[in-house]
């Protein structure tokens, strides 16, 4: 039987407007494995280590900037004797996806065959550390804007690591491996399912939309989602109803419609199967901690 590691579905700031959360960590022992469907960046200021992302090794010392992408099994080690301080910042797909804007920097999570680190140096070092302290600073703070500029500059340290890394990368194809060719067929269907979610997703339809059998694509998303179909599509659906429910007063049949449920009756039952309670009950026990400005963990 397959095994997976830790699947980390939650972060702070999930569930609100904005979902990115931003911190300053400091690992003695590494992190264990784990995975993700969310976004990650991170950044080390100090300390030597080195992290595996879908079993490629890389090293991390000051520097190095990584890019996780959803769903790929990450850890990171520290070297013995040493701290690794690093910043970390995690945040929704929905972030990169705009619409109107070709989708936004959504296809920075295609570009497989390129690195999932950058190694910075010289001034291009001090401007990316630059603008991960302005953010880290601008997420701490409450002044007026502060999404807008933490959206500006979430995409800036984006942009700036892509060219750094296509301009540091010598083009050596055979680091594509089998694997990350597999990887990079995967995007798409999982892209798709991620922006479609709140339709009538079924196997069938993604199997003709893809030129796969239902069996291979079933597979496909298990392998790497390490979910069934049907249990992703519900993972995602009940994420957006939980940030519904406590950020907005919507009905409990709004928020069923809205996040691609037919009925009441059905969302209740596959809610209350997922989290122990029914909707109107979680609205009411998270709504409190909104309140008083705490943050849902």
């Amino acid at each position: 039987m397959t095994s997976f590691p830790d699947y980390l579905k939650t972060y702070p700031n999930m569930h609100t407007s904005y979902p990115l959360s931003m911190k300053l960590n400091h690992l003695y022992n590494g992190f264990r494995a784990h995975r993700h469907d969310f976004l990650e960046f991170s950044y080390v200021v100090s300390g030597r280590g080195w992290e595996t992302i879908n079993e490629v090794k890389h090293p991390m010392v000051p520097g190095t900037f990584t890019f996780v992408l959803p769903y790929q099994v990450h850890e990171l080690f520290t070297e013995p004797g040493s701290t690794l301080v690093l910043y970390n910042c995690m945040f929704s797909m929905d972030l990169l996806m705009e619409s109107g804007q070709n989708d936004g920097l959504a296809g920075l999570i295609e570009m497989s065959p390129l690195p999932a680190f950058a190694q910075f140096e010289g001034k291009q070092r001090e401007r990316i550390q630059y603008l991960i302290e302005d953010m880290l600073q601008e997420y701490n703070g409450d002044d007026s804007w502060r999404t807008t500029v933490l959206q500006l500059r979430l995409k800036e340290i984006l942009v700036c690591f892509d060219r750094y890394r296509r301009a540091s990368w010598f083009g050596d194809f055979a680091q594509i491996t089998p694997s990350t060719r597999a990887s990079s067929a995967v995007w798409p269907i999982i892209h798709h399912i991620h922006r479609n979610y709140q339709e009538d997703l079924n196997l069938s339809d993604l199997a003709d939309q893809f030129s796969m059998s239902v069996s291979r694509i079933s597979e496909v998303i298990k392998h790497t989602t390490g979910q069934t179909f049907v249990h992703f599509l519900h993972d995602l659906r009940l994420r957006h109803a939980c940030s519904l429910l406590v950020s907005t007063d919507m009905s409990m049949v709004e928020i069923a419609l809205e996040v691609g449920y037919g009925s009441y009756k059905t969302f209740s039952r596959i809610f209350r199967e997922s989290k122990g309670v029914v909707p109107k009950d979680y609205r009411k026990m998270r709504t409190p901690s909104i309140q008083t400005g705490m943050t849902l963990m």
